[in-house]
């Protein structure tokens, strides 16, 4: 489905900022092509090549996959759609990848993904990911899907759709705007903080729950 809609953008659109800071249309799914070719040997190589920086892993990977061409980015993610190589890391860490990207894409454009899986899965793993912040982004509080009935965690309240709970949960502060309850304010504090580090030159801020830099 992300391969359809990409296919109808024009290459103004590919160069549009997505909602992974520091990367436009063209960077992400170099990114996707990169990840979905990433094996555990692989991955661990890059990590080595870079200095244990996951972020100039991340940079390496997107240079190696970004094309001179749209059109030739996008062919290279297409051959990897039906691929099985996978990073180290439980196989629902795919699926948060693949969702959580496709949005930092369709969102900027007003692109609306014509489906969803279910997400509960996934916004446990996320709420319990202390390496990627997901865990310290969510402690203290009780996000509830409207749409899939689910709750995860105690404390103050997170209402909204599973979607927007798991892009706010993974870094992303436009996952807040469907969000209701008690617990928005201090769920946008904690966005607000990472985002305001990302500019500071003391250093960088942590890596999103996806791996974005």
């Amino acid at each position: 489905m992300l391969a359809e809609d990409l296919a109808l953008l024009s290459e103004q659109q590919w160069a549009t900022a997505s909602l992974c800071e520091g990367w436009d249309i063209h960077d992400v799914v170099a990114h996707l092509t990169g990840s979905a070719k990433t094996t555990r040997r692989s991955f661990w190589i890059s990590l080595i090549r870079s200095g244990f920086s996951f972020d100039r892993a991340n940079a390496r990977e997107v240079a190696t996959e970004r094309a001179t061409s749209p059109v030739e980015t996008l062919a290279r993610f297409r051959a990897t759609i039906t691929s099985t190589n996978t990073p180290p890391g439980p196989f629902i860490t795919r699926l948060i990848e693949i969702v959580v990207h496709g949005e930092d894409i369709r969102q900027p454009l007003g692109i609306t993904r014509p489906g969803l899986p279910k997400l509960e899965d996934a916004l446990h793993y996320v709420a319990g990911n202390r390496l990627d912040g997901g865990r310290k982004r969510l402690a203290g509080l009780e996000i509830s899907a409207t749409d899939e009935g689910f709750t995860i965690g105690s404390g103050e309240s997170v209402r909204g759709p599973a979607l927007s709970l798991l892009l706010a949960a993974s870094g992303r502060p436009e996952g807040l705007r469907e969000l209701q309850g008690a617990g928005v304010v201090l769920l946008t504090e904690r966005l607000n903080a990472v985002s305001r580090t990302r500019r500071s030159p003391h250093g960088p801020a942590p890596r999103s729950a996806d791996g974005c830099p």
